[in-house]
């Protein structure tokens, strides 16, 4: 069973791979999987917070810290450790089959910490802001899959890495998220 995973999870890639590429996407996922690409985004998203939660927006900058943080720590520090999947531009019977459009990096695949960390932050935001702006979660796991994609598309990752990372993300941005809906509640109530 688990072979027929790996095989197909290969096959899948490789259709990623092969049939999607063009040269549109060769200039933009690079960038798309940039994590300085987007700081401009994540700066944007203090503003929100600051904007909608005010006295309490320092709790909820802290906990969306911690969300990236947990989500970094399963993946990196747990699941990458753990498993030892090389990278797929690392996999001598895929090099000949894929063109590298960056560097082919060091450490392992799986689980994709872009996908945890990304998808950690699109859940978290996008509970967080659920009653304010009722939309920014769609949108957030739209651009939390872009991003994830990009991973595929440079070689970085095989489908099944950032599935993985997808499920370790929305978990941590669903606990934490959690709890801190619980404390602003309860921070709330003390205020009346």
């Amino acid at each position: 069973m688990i072979d027929w995973l790996i095989s197909l999870d290969k096959k899948l890639f490789l259709f990623f791979h092969e049939r999607i590429s063009n040269s549109l996407f060769d200039f933009l996922m690079p960038w798309l999987r940039n994590k300085y690409f987007w700081i401009p985004l994540y700066i944007y998203f203090i503003f929100l917070i600051i904007y909608y939660f005010r006295k309490q927006s320092w709790m909820v900058i802290i906990a969306a810290f911690i969300t990236v943080g947990i989500s970094d720590f399963i993946s990196s520090g747990i699941f990458k450790p753990f498993f030892h999947r090389l990278r797929p531009c690392q996999n001598s019977e895929l090099v000949s089959h894929i063109h590298n459009i960056i560097i082919c990096g060091s450490g392992f695949s799986f689980v994709s910490s872009h996908a945890a960390n990304h998808f950690a932050v699109a859940v978290f935001l996008g509970i967080i802001f659920k009653n304010k702006i009722n939309w920014l979660l769609g949108i957030l796991l739209i651009w939390a899959a872009t991003i994830s994609f990009a991973q595929v598309y440079v070689a970085y990752h095989y489908p099944s890495d950032i599935f993985g990372g997808a499920i370790v993300g929305i978990i941590s941005g669903l606990f934490v998220s959690y709890f801190l809906n619980y404390w602003l509640k309860k921070s709330s109530s003390h205020l009346l």
